[in-house]
């Protein structure tokens, strides 16, 4: 009697075991998703050009919507770390998950005067909700430029 009692009890042991092991891996694989929701800006180079400064940057929207179109407000410190101007450019439509390479010829800067470079805010952001494109930012630099977000 108590063998089948232990019987009893380890096989309906598991069988719950089971049962629980489908949820531990919908919560598991279900973390990474909202975790992904970034719309990465990178500050890849800076270059001399005839009108003042080349700046490329590559963009990726790894939100959970298309953005139709987007820029952004920079402020550009100079070598005195003030800041010398503020500007918006327009980097245009982002696809989900697609890498883009935006090119800005920035007249009359110099790029090795260009001591930081920060995102103020995104004015344009057609497609996720409101707000959603700055929360979002994560901001990074190829150059010994800081890009901050």
């Amino acid at each position: 009697m108590l063998t089948k009692t232990i019987l009893t009890l380890a096989i309906s042991g598991m069988f719950v075991s089971a049962y629980c092991v489908p949820a531990f891996a919908e919560d598991a694989s279900a973390v990474p998703t909202t975790a992904a929701h970034k719309l990465n800006v990178e500050l890849n180079a800076l270059a001399p050009s005839q009108k003042g400064c080349m700046m490329t940057f590559v963009a990726e929207n790894e939100m959970a919507t298309p953005i139709n179109k987007i820029s952004f407000e920079l402020a550009f410190f100079n070598d005195k770390n003030a800041v010398d101007r503020v500007t918006v450019l327009d980097f245009r439509d982002l696809p989900l998950g697609k890498k883009r390479v935006r090119q800005f010829d920035m007249p009359g800067v110099k790029c090795e005067a260009v001591s930081r470079i920060i995102i103020n805010d995104t004015p344009v952001c057609d497609g996720p909700a409101a707000g959603e494109c700055k929360a979002a930012l994560a901001t990074r630099s190829q150059t010994s430029v800081p890009f901050e977000g």
